[in-house]
């Protein structure tokens, strides 16, 4: 079947400070909200669409209803960048044939799965 569907268009939640996480995503992510007048502009490539048990513990606090996964280019520099910054970042680390993987914690507490594919999976 063909998808039906151009691309992702969005992400919305809620948040206990709107404000302060959008202003969060963008100081350490570079994606900016509507709040800054301009729109994120994603580069294309693959985007994983997959729902998971109800009871899964992949996203860490059983409340969590969602986990963001933001492609990377080099996930070791961005740890580093992340780290000085001083953002929560798990000592998990994950690399299989897809690529590497890695998860920080927003101000929120929200667990965010980093992953940089490889060639083939990009």
């Amino acid at each position: 079947m063909a998808s039906k569907i151009t691309g992702f268009g969005g992400f919305f939640f809620r948040s206990k400070d709107s404000k302060a996480l959008a202003k969060w995503y963008e100081d350490h992510f570079g994606i900016n909200s509507m709040q800054s007048g301009t729109v994120w502009r994603q580069q294309e490539g693959t985007t994983v669409f997959a729902p998971f048990k109800h009871d899964t513990t992949y996203f860490g606090r059983p409340e969590q209803q969602f986990m963001l996964n933001f492609r990377v280019t080099d996930l070791d520099a961005l740890l580093e960048e992340l780290k000085a910054a001083g953002v929560k970042i798990d000592e998990s680390r994950h690399n299989d044939e897809i690529g590497k993987f890695a998860w920080v914690y927003d101000p929120e507490d929200n667990k965010i799965e980093l992953w940089e594919p490889t060639e083939e999976t990009k």
